[in-house]
């Protein structure tokens, strides 16, 4: 099934900080009170600083955002990060290797009582640094993921990523498919 097409009547939907410039769409959502949206600007902007080669240092890239007692889980995909600091860290080193890694499109945004879900589709091309070991082969690469937040205080206080790393690492030549 292809992915959905944005809309280009998107006057009936509220994205979270209206499609501010440098943001990808957003193709899903509800509307939204305006500490909510609020909310969606600040997971937004750490998304884009995170996913971006040329913005993303390390942690301290993100660090204005955050809660200075804030939390990352994500076991499975990233162990070791313990916030969201962390996982900026680590994935300013995959973008080392998929330099052009960016996001295409949030699939879905909704907020709710501090609470934030961005589902979005991502893509990138390992034609950088080696990976592990592995060399670049320019493969591309396309998968979906979800970031959910917490914010208090108009700081990041949880991020919680649930995503198959596989389909990212199959498609770029990381892992075999069987």
């Amino acid at each position: 099934m292809p992915p959905p097409t944005p809309v280009n009547d998107t006057s009936h939907l509220n994205q979270g900080s209206s499609h501010a410039a440098g943001q990808p769409p957003s193709i899903m959502t509800t509307a939204q009170n305006h500490d909510e949206q609020e909310n969606i600007r600040i997971c937004k902007e750490y998304m884009s600083i995170a996913y971006s080669p040329t913005n993303n240092t390390g942690g301290s890239s993100v660090q204005h955002l955050c809660h200075p007692d804030s939390w990352f889980w994500g076991p499975s995909t990233f162990p070791g990060c313990e916030t969201p600091m962390d996982y900026a860290e680590s994935h300013s080193h995959v973008m080392k290797s998929v330099n052009d890694l960016h996001i295409i499109r949030f699939d879905q945004v909704f907020a709710k009582n501090g609470h934030v879900l961005l589902r979005y589709t991502a893509e990138g091309n390992f034609k950088g640094e080696p990976y592990m070991g592995i060399q670049p082969n320019g493969n591309h690469a396309r998968w979906s993921a979800a970031a959910i937040f917490e914010v208090q205080d108009h700081k990041i206080k949880s991020f919680t990523k649930d995503w198959d790393q596989k389909v990212m690492q199959i498609q770029l030549g990381w892992v075999s498919s069987t």
